[in-house]
């Protein structure tokens, strides 16, 4: 009789392998550009980090698009719960450009998010723009 697992219990996977593969999946994201960039603006569009946070990580309007839209914290927290991103999705129209999409989430909130990603001659990622769509809460209806 095996001890290690409850009684009717028949499959040989333990809980820590599933905490373990959530574990290197968020780790593999980390080594991705659109979820790194999504990741810290997220951070600067909820109140947790200043603007000037991303000042090297940004071109063109992209810092001037986060001075205008940062004071309000679109991202805030929702009844305490962190906004966190529940997916990023990428298109590369060409060489060295990514752009970008995220689904934030915070609690029965979700809020999209667009960016655009250059890559510098320096091998750099950099943020060229940003933009918010609208907040959608996921009790409501489907159509």
């Amino acid at each position: 009789m095996d001890r290690t697992r409850p009684a009717g219990r028949r499959d040989q996977r333990r809980p820590a392998a599933a905490a373990a593969t959530a574990l290197t999946r968020a780790r593999g994201r980390q080594h991705k550009p659109h979820y790194w960039f999504a990741d810290r603006l997220l951070a600067v569009l909820s109140g947790q980090r200043p603007v000037h946070w991303m000042l090297g990580h940004t071109i063109g309007e992209a810092y001037e698009q986060l001075v205008h839209l940062a004071p309000g914290a679109p991202l805030r927290p929702a009844d305490r719960v962190m906004p966190v991103v529940r997916h990023c999705g990428e298109f590369h129209p060409g060489p060295g450009v990514i752009e970008a999409f995220a689904r934030i989430g915070s609690g029965d909130r979700v809020t999209a998010m667009a960016f655009r990603l250059e890559q510098g001659s320096d091998r750099r990622w950099r943020c060229a723009a940003v933009e918010l769509g609208g907040e959608r809460n996921t009790t409501e209806g489907r159509a």
